[in-house]
């Protein structure tokens, strides 16, 4: 049996402490996020407030009895409007929105239809289990089944079916489709010019989909016998088509687009070779500690306190001492951002004259690191999430940051640069002879740029662009 035994050790720990932790959070709110994490704290801590902006000048005197009655003699009746504008205001004029939802648009369509009491309550169930896009993702069965159980109706599966066709001829059109292929093959129905090419259209889409979402376009030509210029005039068809015939209608479930709010303002002065760079934090409040707690623990400690007046006491000094640490961390934020762009400004300064991208040298954490004389970890807190406006558009702080590489000539360049160079040749190219991985790999050794394949096409999924045969168009 193991006999126990008690040892000492000594070992350094590095613990952060909740205040430290505080400010690694801070460091890395966009402004927008701060803004809310500002508020949240006013809210939370009673001590602390927002100071109040004064826009009147302290020095100008104030209004006596005598102006207020000089100007009322002076005004003959109440003024119905307002005049207190410039002329370069911008006139606004509030409207309302009418618009109305997917759902309630299909019900008064179908309000128009022959259906009885039932059937119409089991298209308004049908209805209410479309997708964002319009799509009926649930077999007939299901539906069958869930009518049952969850609404007591019994229904059959063909009655079900015909309500679902009846939906699938409603505005707009495509509705109610099961998949993509279904989706369009509605709308082809609904066309009213039916000739050759639709006929080709409607084939490719029941017998040969999967052929035309992967641009087989050589198999189809060949199992339907076409001519290139029909399977062109068929894919056009095709391609007028919505995919999403729910687009357009403003339903609370389809999630906003979002908004891009820069973190950094950067200005470019070219005649005294100077930039000008600012926090973007102007709905981000100042804060300061109310006076009037600072007195309240002042005078309890110089008056002889009861237990419950030391309570008092010690919550307010902790909520003091929880609002100054909170200040603090707002300024040293402040103070750690300011300094990190500087130094990216600093390593990048060619570029950020005037955005070419020519001129963007190879950076990494590590070397911002080094310039500002912070920890690798605070300059990927600090780049994280944050935007930056410039004179030739906003970007993310993140984007400037690129490995590098030495092209023909000895020079290091960044592989931005690389990645523009392969969008242009995508976006240049001959669609009907898209340029594979290969091409493209023999585009950059011209351009003085020795890399292999697979380094170009992983350039290439980084950007987002598909295979040269999926770009193919005829």
């Amino acid at each position: 049996m193991a006999k126990l035994t008690q040892n000492q050790q000594l070992r350094l720990l590095q613990k952060l402490s909740p205040q430290q932790i505080q400010s690694i959070k801070l460091l890395e709110l966009p402004t927008l996020l701060l803004e809310e994490r500002v508020k949240a704290e006013v809210e939370e801590n009673p001590v602390l407030e927002q100071v109040e902006k004064e826009y009147e000048d302290e020095n100008s005197a104030r209004p006596t009895i005598e102006d207020f009655l000089r100007a009322e003699e002076g005004a003959k009746s109440y003024k119905l409007k307002s005049s207190n504008y410039s002329a370069d205001d911008d006139k606004y004029t509030p409207t309302l929105s009418n618009h109305k939802s997917l759902q309630e648009t299909l019900i008064e369509q179908l309000s128009f239809q022959s259906l009885n009491p039932k059937e119409f309550f089991i298209a308004k169930f049908v209805i209410g289990t479309l997708d964002d896009d319009g799509y009926l993702r649930r077999d007939t069965e299901t539906l069958v089944d869930d009518l049952a159980f969850t609404q007591g109706i019994t229904a059959k599966e063909e009655d079900v079916e015909r309500i679902i066709h009846i939906i699938q001829q409603c505005d707009p059109a495509g509705i109610g489709a099961r998949n993509v292929a279904e989706c369009l093959l509605i709308q082809l129905e609904l066309l009213r010019n039916q000739n050759q090419a639709s006929a080709h259209a409607a084939k490719i889409l029941r017998d040969y989909f999967d052929e035309f979402t992967k641009k087989h376009y050589d198999k189809i030509m060949s199992k339907m016998g076409l001519k290139q210029d029909d399977l062109k005039d068929a894919i056009e068809i095709i391609t007028s088509l919505n995919p999403k015939p729910a687009n357009g209608y403003n339903d609370e479930s389809v999630a906003a687009a979002p908004t891009i709010i820069p973190d950094f303002i950067l200005e470019y002065d070219p005649t005294n070779d100077i930039f000008e760079l600012q926090l973007a934090n102007r709905g981000v409040p100042e804060l300061k500690i109310n006076s009037s707690y600072i007195n309240m623990a002042q005078e309890a400690i110089a008056s002889n306190a009861s237990d419950n007046d030391n309570e008092a006491l010690q919550f307010v000094k902790q909520k003091i001492e929880s609002a100054k640490w909170f200040i603090a961390a707002i300024k040293q934020r402040h103070q750690t951002l300011i300094k990190t762009v500087n130094a990216i400004l600093e390593y990048q300064r060619e570029y950020f004259k005037d955005g070419d991208l020519s001129k963007l040298k190879p950076m990494i954490l590590k070397d911002i690191a080094e310039k500002a004389g912070f920890d690798i970890s605070t300059i990927s807190r600090v780049v994280n999430a944050k935007y930056i406006q410039t004179p030739f558009g906003i970007f993310l702080l993140k984007y400037f940051f690129s490995e590098g590489m030495t092209n023909h000539q000895g020079e290091e360049v960044s592989t931005i640069e690389i990645k523009e160079i392969l969008k242009e040749c995508v976006e240049n190219e001959n669609t009907s002879k898209p340029l594979t991985d290969e091409a493209l790999m023999l585009v950059l050794h011209q351009r003085g740029f020795q890399l292999a394949r697979r380094t170009v096409a992983k350039y290439r999924e980084m950007l987002g662009i598909p295979v040269a045969r999926l770009r193919k168009q005829l």
